[in-house]
């Protein structure tokens, strides 16, 4: 296993990059989350009411151990929302979308965005020899898919 040390290259700053875009992500899938939690309306309200809530406290923990670890392998996190809109590939839902099946197909497309971007860091931080961040992404790789198919079931 590499230390710390080893993993200071410019391949380590690969790593902090595709970090740093993910942490940005996140924070807009964050936000579109805390919007739908506010904004829903209708018969599916207290039910997603509080599955948002879940999704954007999940979030808002992986928001830290995404900053945590860019710390941890020598880089600095985004922390403006204008670091973060000037990356970020998410776009902000600036719908207020009240209906509960248009704000699961709106999480839905976020988080499917996330895993695309989860599965390229773990190849850089693979690339880098970064094992800390590779297994920091396999598990968030999981915890995405198995939301993503649970949002697929959830709106057949």
């Amino acid at each position: 296993m590499k230390t710390q040390d080893q993993l200071t290259t410019a391949k380590t700053q690969d790593v902090v990059t595709v970090l740093n875009q993910l942490l940005a992500d996140y924070q807009i899938y964050y936000q579109n989350l805390r919007g739908l939690h506010w904004n829903v309306t209708g018969n599916m309200f207290f039910s997603l009411h509080e599955k948002y809530e879940n999704y954007y406290n999940e979030a808002a923990e992986v928001v830290d151990q995404l900053a945590e670890r860019i710390l941890t392998i020598g880089g600095k996190p985004a922390h403006t929302f204008a670091d973060y809109l000037s990356v970020s590939g998410l776009k902000e839902l600036d719908d207020d979308i009240s209906d509960g099946k248009k704000g699961v197909e709106a999480v839905l497309e976020n988080s499917k965005y996330l895993l695309g971007l989860i599965r390229r860091g773990s190849e850089v931080a693979s690339a880098a020899g970064d094992e800390g961040t590779v297994a920091l992404l396999s598990e968030l790789t999981g915890s995405t898919e198995k939301r993503i198919w649970m949002l697929t079931a959830f709106l057949k």
